[in-house]
């Protein structure tokens, strides 16, 4: 039995261990795009490779949450003669050679500790680098005990962190001063122990060191969609995150460090650094390195990760996150009304092509939902979906089908992010879409379909692709848009509004496209110009058009409702008060029933809970949010990058597709369509 337990720690240790290997090709891969400035990663790894735009992202804003606190830590103990850094789980870390190449580490000597066969592999890489080497200033002194490399002002140790007396003895013969100011660093090491031997380092580093600060940056909030498939990544590696079923929120962080004898301690999620601490320059030079379109899997990724600094000692009392108030409180939850249930749609038959991102659904004929585009699985694999589906309801049970298209040719090529309106018992305008965020010239199409439908084969449902012959395309380049149907003076007009385009991350145009003649018109539209958004919902409404929420130039959600209110000669851009004011969300849906806004889902950027339904009364303004009832899912539901079709007569939400890339942690797609009952929230008027 022990040999057993021996072996599975030994195991779990190995997997630990090769999260280090993949963490560094990441930053390299993040460094050599330019997004951070280090060129000694690149000595760490054996074979470099690119990681996709996401990624870098995501270590982008974690390498400068640690250089901020590091940074910070460096000028309050500047008057010292002598500091510390301690950091634990190093794995491949440049940090000590990055400070000491810009002349930071004046004073300060640098501890390394990880597991024995880490701390072997950089002492040789060091010793075996020349470059590497010139920065220690030598190939260092000879190993003793757990001392894997050690020169003046950095020692690199190979000690297992839950084994604390061999700690301790370690740290003493490598020469740590205990009543020196330190700073201990753990990016991503606590949550992998266990969770009474991560408690007690951090209660023996209050302990053990009078005046330091402890920066800590892990994972957390396991129990929301994300957070069950970041937990799920982690246990198929062999690496569980232990301590997020006991500290799941940036509260409960806290209280930790403040039990075990921390005197302060401030905590911020991963949104709320970017927004407060990355100033607005910075922003756009990282936007301007490579193409981006993952805003969603962006910010849920840093809305489950935090940097947290706690410290004692007069000295350094002052913890780095104090220096600024975030620009919001992510652990501020919504006010809930209630909970609204979901169960899975009985559907006559599997199809994966229902598996996907990025697409349009559209109510062509009563309970016939045509879906369209996206990113999704497809003869097992994960591609941009070419294939049209059609849902017909019949009865309580939905039929599902692959649509056959007439003269596809090369006229749809899978487009993502488009938008498709119904004009007509017989034809749906699809406009705009991408292929990839360079490759978004793919303008508008028809669709024309029958007249009537059966439910009783699917399969027979045939849609024509039709270009327009007009030479004036309007929606050529956009994306993430919304088109709207409105009238002006008995005319009726596509409202195109919105979007991103490979030139304008954000666009805040419009234009006016008359139905009948397919030609733009110029209608005059009063009012202060909204800001740019995309990622928006908007909706048909006596006459006009409802925009709600999006995401704007500064890559922050909005909260705003607007009206686009016909007048006798055009239209009038309205405000819409809401009470309270509806969280700001961005890649949701949105209907309108009985002078009721719906909100569906969506992506905001508070941490403690995700997006249901908010129901907002476009009478008197009022809003309420419930939450979505998923206990009869046994997978996560993720409501972004979806789409919805809501069913006036039953009262009911139909969610088809939605998921996205979760950072690394792999593409997660809902599995099958899903129907959220209104009726409880929906009084009849």
């Amino acid at each position: 039995m022990g040999r057993s337990r021996s072996a599975r720690r030994a195991a779990r240790d190995q997997a630990i261990q090769g999260t280090n290997d993949s963490s560094i090709v990441s930053k390299c891969s993040t460094a050599a795009l330019g997004y951070i400035q280090d060129g000694f990663l690149q000595y760490f790894v054996t074979k470099r490779c690119r990681r996709a735009p996401l990624i870098h992202w995501g270590y982008y804003v974690r390498a400068r949450a640690v250089d901020h606190c590091v940074r910070e830590f460096l000028l309050q103990s500047q008057g010292h003669p002598r500091r510390q850094i301690l950091s634990f789980g190093a794995g491949f870390d440049s940090l000590y050679f990055r400070l000491k190449a810009v002349g930071l580490l004046s004073c300060t000597v640098v501890y390394e500790v990880d597991f024995p066969s880490v701390a072997s592999r950089k002492a040789a890489l060091i010793k075996g680098t020349e470059n590497l080497a010139m920065v220690v200033g030598g190939v260092g002194g000879r190993e003793s005990g757990a001392m894997t490399f050690s020169v003046e002002d950095y020692k690199l140790l190979g000690v297992d962190l839950s084994e604390l007396s061999k700690l301790e003895q370690a740290l003493k013969e490598a020469g740590l001063d205990p009543e020196v100011p330190t700073m201990l660093l753990a990016e991503v090491v606590l949550a992998y122990m266990e969770i009474s031997r991560s408690d007690a380092l951090i209660q023996w580093a209050a302990q053990h060191f009078p005046c330091a600060q402890f920066v800590v940056y892990e994972q957390m909030h396991p129990e929301d969609p994300f957070g069950r498939i970041m937990q799920q990544h982690f246990s198929r590696l062999n690496s569980v995150l232990h301590t997020l079923a006991q500290y799941p929120n940036c509260e409960a962080q806290r209280r930790r460090f403040l039990q075990r004898g921390w005197a302060e301690c401030s905590i911020i999620d991963m949104n709320e650094f970017y927004a407060s601490f990355i100033p607005e320059d910075e922003r756009r030079r990282v936007q301007a390195l490579e193409p981006f379109d993952e805003y969603e899997e962006w910010h849920l990724k840093c809305s489950h990760y935090f940097i947290l600094a706690a410290s004692k000692g007069k000295e350094l009392a002052w913890t780095p996150l104090f220096s600024k108030m975030p620009a919001f409180s992510a652990d501020d939850p919504p006010r809930v009304a209630g909970s609204i249930s979901a169960s899975v749609c009985t559907i006559d038959s599997e199809i994966a092509g229902l598996r996907r991102y990025g697409h349009h659904s559209v109510l062509i004929k009563p309970h016939v939902v045509l879906t369209t585009g996206g990113f999704g699985e497809q003869d097992g694999r994960h591609c941009r979906l070419r294939d049209f589906h059609v849902l017909i309801r019949h009865e309580d049970n939905w039929r599902v089908g692959s649509v056959k298209m007439e003269k596809p040719g090369n006229t749809w090529g899978g487009r993502l992010f488009h938008t498709v309106t119904c004009v007509s018992g017989s034809q749906a305008l699809a406009v705009g879409g991408r292929m990839s965020p360079t490759n978004a010239d793919l303008g508008i199409l028809w669709l024309r379909f029958p007249e009537s439908m059966t439910a009783s084969d699917p399969d027979c449902v045939v849609v024509e692709l039709v270009s327009p012959q007009s030479a004036e395309d309007i929606a050529s380049s956009r994306w993430r848009h919304t088109t709207t149907e409105v009238t002006c003076q008995g005319q009726k007009y596509l409202f195109i509004y919105g979007g991103r385009s490979a030139v304008q991350p954000v666009l805040r145009d419009w234009s006016f496209l008359h139905l009948e003649e397919f030609s733009c018109r110029k209608i005059p539209v009063g009012g202060p110009v909204p800001e740019g958004r995309h990622s928006h919902s908007a909706c048909s409404w006596n006459g006009g058009a409802l925009i709600a929420g999006g995401l704007g130039a500064a890559e922050q959600p909005l909260n705003s409702v607007l009206f686009l209110r016909p007048t006798g000669s055009g239209f009038q851009w309205q405000g819409v008060e809401t009470h309270p004011p509806f969280i700001p969300r961005y890649s949701h849906t949105a209907h309108v029933h009985n002078g009721k806004l719906l909100l569906v889902g969506g992506v905001w950027l508070h941490s403690a809970s995700v997006p249901g339904v908010t129901v907002i009364d476009l009478m008197t303004g009022f809003s309420l949010d419930y939450q979505i009832d998923t206990v009869s899912l046994n997978w996560p539901l993720m409501l972004h990058n979806h789409s919805s079709i809501f069913l006036p007569d039953k009262r009911e939400l139909l969610l088809i597709g939605g998921g996205g890339n979760c950072f690394s942690f792999g593409t997660h797609l809902n599995l099958r369509p899903v129907c959220v009952c209104l009726s409880n929230i929906l009084t009849s008027q």
